[in-house]
């Protein structure tokens, strides 16, 4: 079975020194591509050299609402001019991240509303990072006609939520809070969530799957997250793996 994680951190330096040893892991488990999402400025670099030298990783740039700080006008340009000189397959993570208190809203909406403005000058797919703010963020793409789609990361709203982002043309990112008996609705929404919507991720390091809390999340254990998913829907894994990818080639622009 082919799998490919949506949205992987394999790119930072906490893991530059097993970098090669877990992105073969990753490979041996399945995992044949991963998706490199940025939050900074400062990591981009090093994200688009690994995308340049390893096979099976694809770069999507961008600035995360939450590190607001980190953020400069020149790092919007810098980002407009990637779009025309490397080979991107979104731009992300972008979105408004409303959980963190006392956190500059107006600033994580103008940063947003710009990073969609550049991905639709590239006609470019984006990584929605999203928290507490679905229905604010939705009421944005239709503000701005984004009409490229992507996959809403690390999916966290409710079922009519899901509805709306798949109208949009958005694909449902499912991650390691899958495997927590405790996690009802988004077990019960995954169950019921057309094929056509569905995409997997890990997130790592974070998100740790309920069988390795206390360790980092590592790109190897999504095919554990694909098991607990097929259970849920009551299918065979490899279905499961067959239309995720599928979802996840069409939803990126990837090949097959």
């Amino acid at each position: 079975m082919e799998l490919i994680d949506t949205h992987c951190h394999l790119d930072i330096k906490e893991f530059s020194p097993q970098f090669d040893l877990l992105l073969t892991r990753a490979k041996e488990a399945g995992v044949q591509r991963i998706i490199l999402p940025g939050v900074d400025r400062d990591g981009w670099d090093r994200m688009l050299e690994l995308c340049r030298t390893r096979q099976g990783l694809y770069p999507a740039p961008g600035l995360h609402p939450m590190y607001l700080s980190q953020h400069r006008p020149q790092h919007l340009e810098e980002l407009e001019k990637l779009t025309r000189t490397a080979d991107l397959v979104a731009i992300g993570e972008i979105g408004l991240d409303y959980y963190i208190e006392g956190s500059d809203r107006a600033a994580q909406q103008e940063l947003f509303e710009r990073q969609l403005e550049i991905a639709s000058q590239a006609r470019l797919p984006i990584l929605l990072h999203v928290r507490k703010a679905h229905d604010q963020v939705m009421k944005t793409l239709r503000a701005k006609r984004f009409s490229h789609g992507g996959i809403v990361h690390a999916f966290s709203g409710s079922a009519e939520q899901a509805r709306q982002y798949i109208k949009l043309g958005f694909g449902i990112g499912l991650c390691g809070t899958l495997t927590y008996d405790r996690a009802r609705r988004i077990r019960a929404i995954a169950a019921e969530l057309p094929q056509e919507a569905i995409v997997l991720e890990t997130d790592a390091p974070d998100i740790p799957l309920a069988g390795h809390r206390g360790e980092n999340n590592r790109p190897e254990f999504l095919p554990e997250i694909l098991e607990i998913l097929a259970e849920l829907r009551h299918e065979p894994p490899a279905e499961t793996a067959r239309y995720t990818t599928a979802n996840a080639e069409r939803l990126l622009g990837l090949k097959g």
